[in-house]
This record gives C-alpha cells, sequence and structure tokens, in this order.
C-alpha cells in the first residue's frame, strides 16, 4: 500500500485498480478521491468519507434488489436477515481485502505504517468505489459491479440459513400454543423427473399458510414451514440445528 504522505497516484496504479474494477473511469478524479482516506487528505471533503454514504445507500439498494429476485419465496424478514450479512462491514470489508483493494489505498502514516488496514477502512472503500462508479458510469455499472462482488456474499449468507430445520421448530411451536401437528400438502410439481420442483403449503388446522418451491420436497417442505412461522410469529426465527 502507499506509504507517501502526499495524497498523490500514479497511472499505473490507478490502471491496476479499473482492471479488478473491470471498469475504466472517464475520471480519474473520481477513483483518487474514491481511494484518498480521511488520514492524508488535505481535508475531510477531499476524502473518500463522502462516497462512503453514497455508496452504502447504493449496494444496500442493489442487494435488495437481488434478493427479491433470486428469492421470490422468502418473505421481508428472511430476505432482511441475508441483506443486514451481506452489506455488514465485516462483508464489505471481506470483498475489498480479497479483491486487493489496500494495495491501491492512501493512507496517512498512522495506518500506513501497519500490515493490515482495519476493517472500518476496507469496507469505507468498497462503499466508495461504488459510487464512484456510479458518478462516473452511471447506474448500470454500479449495478453490475455491486452484482458481481457481492453475489457470492448472497450465496454464503442464504446458505447459512439452511441450518435451521423449521419444519421441527414449526411442530415445537404450533404443538405448545395451539395443540396442533402441521401436515405438508404438495400442491404442485413441474419440470422433467431429473429436474422437478415442488410447491408445498404447510396446513395446520385446516388452515393453508403461504406455499413455498423447492428443488426436492424436503426442502419445499422447510420453506413453507419457515413462511407458516413468519406468519404465526410475525418476528424473526432463531436458529436451530438441522
Amino acid at each position: 500500500m502507499p506509504a507517501n504522505p502526499e495524497p498523490s497516484f500514479d497511472d499505473d496504479l490507478l490502471a491496476r485498480c479499473e482492471e479488478v474494477l473491470q471498469y475504466k473511469f472517464r475520471d480519474r478524479d473520481i477513483l483518487r478521491n474514491c481511494l484518498t482516506h480521511a488520514s492524508i487528505a488535505t481535508h475531510r471533503l477531499a476524502s473518500n468519507e463522502r462516497l462512503e454514504f453514497l455508496g452504502d445507500a447504493i449496494l444496500g439498494g442493489v442487494v435488495c434488489e437481488m434478493l427479491y429476485l433470486q428469492f421470490p419465496d422468502y418473505p421481508e424478514g428472511e430476505m432482511t436477515r441475508i441483506k443486514s450479512i451481506v452489506v455488514s462491514r465485516n462483508s464489505c470489508a471481506k470483498v475489498s481485502t480479497q479483491l486487493g483493494f489496500q494495495d491501491f489505498l492512501l493512507l496517512g502514516r498512522g495506518l500506513s505504517i501497519h500490515d493490515t488496514v482495519p476493517t472500518s477502512v476496507m469496507a469505507a472503500v468498497l462503499e466508495s468505489i461504488i459510487a464512484g462508479v456510479y458518478l462516473d458510469g452511471g447506474w448500470e455499472p454500479a449495478h453490475a459491479l455491486v452484482g458481481r462482488f457481492m453475489a457470492p456474499e448472497i450465496a454464503l449468507a442464504s446458505e447459512s440459513h439452511h441450518g435451521r430445520n423449521f419444519k421441527s421448530l414449526l411442530q415445537q411451536h404450533t404443538q405448545k400454543l395451539m395443540g396442533a401437528t402441521p401436515i405438508y400438502s404438495l400442491l404442485d410439481e413441474q419440470g422433467p423427473d431429473h429436474s422437478k420442483s415442488f410447491k408445498v403449503a404447510a396446513v395446520i388446522e385446516s388452515q393453508n399458510y403461504a406455499a413455498a418451491w423447492g428443488a426436492t420436497k424436503k426442502e419445499a417442505e422447510q420453506r413453507a414451514a419457515r413462511n407458516a412461522l413468519h406468519e404465526l410469529e410475525g418476528k424473526d426465527i432463531p436458529h436451530a440445528a438441522e
């Protein structure tokens, strides 16, 4: 990472950053601003802090859209849970570090003497770059950038939820509060034998809850149980072992 106390970049460094981004800036002053930390800027408005503010909003909006389109059967609470993981400081810092942004940052002497860059700084530069691409090229390249960077994080965050046995949780909930045991109704199945999808609804005391699709009946039942839990509890569902 640059240790020069003066806020300056060479063209080779900026070009390497653009290669990582797969985006070429029309106005490289924007990219310079994205990479300039407040610890070395001549004044705070010359740092990436304002860009960070804008990038945070763009990141959140694009991730929400991705979740909405990718998980059509997920209720609002589940999408909110995944989004909070994906846009968290730790996730953003991890992505930023994997991309090597620490090699492009311009930091003050107090930060540049360390072997590692603080998590908060790494997260901030990712958000700043998202904003910089938006200001330089508009919505489409910024949207594409977020999609490319955050799709793996969405996959990881959504997979982490599969460790909860929603059917068991639903049964515990209904037996305790309603004295009833859920059953699962297969409503539809589509696709060829080697790639079927199943639509299942949880049924409790003759009432059908929001149905869900799955690649297997077991997966569809788990998702249907999750939907029923959200309807019954009206809040996020705790973790439980499979």
